[in-house]
């Protein structure tokens, strides 16, 4: 087999995370929905998601900074409140999720440009979103810095409260490289690019 080398430290930061995205995939979508201490309402997607452990039962996303090198409002917010809701993505709503992915100020919410609709949670104060067939209410427990710049990694590790599961779950999409996504209900791939604000 032939293989390339490829040495990070000779990478642009840019280059080591497409490359990165690209390779490790399929990855499961957290649509992560969270409130500001303004109580404005966000709602956005992260593709970097994984199970953090089952004792606690945990969970872990990692959101990127700004182009701009600035939290994102999931990663303020949830330093900020210590609370709230990732909700699994199936193809019926993976476009309302895309949606969610423009870069709105702080002040404005994705929800109504999403075309989601929010439903109260149990033990957290944002909501969940009522289409998602599989919904976990999480409390922050830890964020660990990795790195510097706009692709540094920020861990998100949040202890699971509750979760709420459909009686039919529908399997959900993944994300892969580019603008590409892969449906594990039936094995098809579909595009979505990313919208503008």
């Amino acid at each position: 087999m032939s293989m390339r080398t490829v040495v990070f430290a000779e990478l642009a930061p840019v280059e080591a995370y497409t490359l990165l995205a690209t390779l490790v995939v399929p990855r499961p979508i957290a649509l992560v929905s969270s409130l500001g201490a303004d109580g404005v309402a966000n709602l956005a997607p992260f593709s970097f998601f994984m199970l953090g452990g089952a004792n606690p039962p945990s969970l872990v996303i990692s959101p990127t900074l700004s182009s701009k090198g600035i939290e994102k409002d999931t990663l303020r917010n949830i330093r900020e409140t210590g609370e709230y809701v990732i909700n699994l993505v199936h193809r019926e709503i993976a476009v309302g999720m895309n949606e969610a992915s423009a870069p709105l100020p702080p002040e404005e919410s994705e929800w109504e440009r999403a075309g989601l609709t929010p439903i109260p949670s149990a033990q957290v104060r944002p909501a969940r979103v009522e289409e998602s067939s599989v919904q976990f209410e999480c409390r922050l427990f830890q964020i660990v810095e990795h790195g510097q710049g706009p692709n540094a990694a920020r861990y998100i590790i949040g202890e699971v409260l509750v979760a709420h599961v459909a009686e039919n779950v529908v399997p959900p999409v993944a994300r892969l490289g580019g603008k590409g996504y892969l449906d594990l209900a039936d094995g098809s791939t579909f595009e979505l690019g990313r919208p503008n604000a």
